[in-house]
């Protein structure tokens, strides 16, 4: 079974979190709602998640690490070291690393893992994505990053994870019984 740690830190944007966790729950895709001080994580839009774990409690096989955007939730995971060396150790293990909103520009460009990269972030955050490339797309896979926009883009983010980590097939079922319509 494919583990994945999905970092909640005080202020994450709520929809970019659950709908990553949900998707790739239904793909069969064990999420780990880790959180960085504790196992209580309240958003910023002051909805309170329940982690399954901690940082220092996370089993050490997952196959990936998510981490959604929001403010200051992404400052917050920024500035855990603990958070950042995991981050790091997937990427150099050329695991899954992949980051939403304000999450690519401040968390990913800090860990180091955007050098050389295609990668996308929040509009008006493009210039803090000093060491890759930007694009306006609205999820952006590179290797073994992948970053997406804004909340708007959250299914889609979800949907590519889930293409990624379960299959093309289970990612065509989640789009249809969730009712996606943003494909043209």
């Amino acid at each position: 079974m494919v583990k994945i740690a999905l970092i909640l830190a005080e202020g994450f944007e709520e929809v970019e979190a659950v709908t990553p966790a949900d998707f790739l729950d239904r793909a069969g895709v064990k999420v780990f709602l880790t959180g960085v001080t504790g196992k209580t994580v309240k958003g910023a839009h002051g909805i309170t998640i329940a982690a399954d774990c901690t940082l220092e409690e996370l089993p050490g096989d997952i196959d990936g690490v998510i981490i959604p955007g929001g403010m200051p939730g992404s400052a917050n995971v920024a500035s855990s070291s603990r958070a950042i060396a995991l981050i790091k150790k997937i990427n150099r293990e050329g695991k899954l690393v992949a980051a939403i909103c304000a999450a690519p520009a401040i968390v990913l460009e800090k860990a180091g893992v955007l050098e050389g990269k295609k990668a996308t972030c929040f509009p008006g955050m493009e210039n803090r994505l000093t060491n890759s490339t930007f694009s306006n797309e609205r999820v952006v896979v590179d290797g073994n990053i992948i970053t997406s926009r804004a909340p708007g883009t959250a299914a889609e983010f979800a949907l590519t994870l889930v293409e990624i980590l379960a299959g093309k097939e289970a990612a065509e079922k989640i789009y249809k019984d969730t009712l996606q319509n943003y494909r043209v």
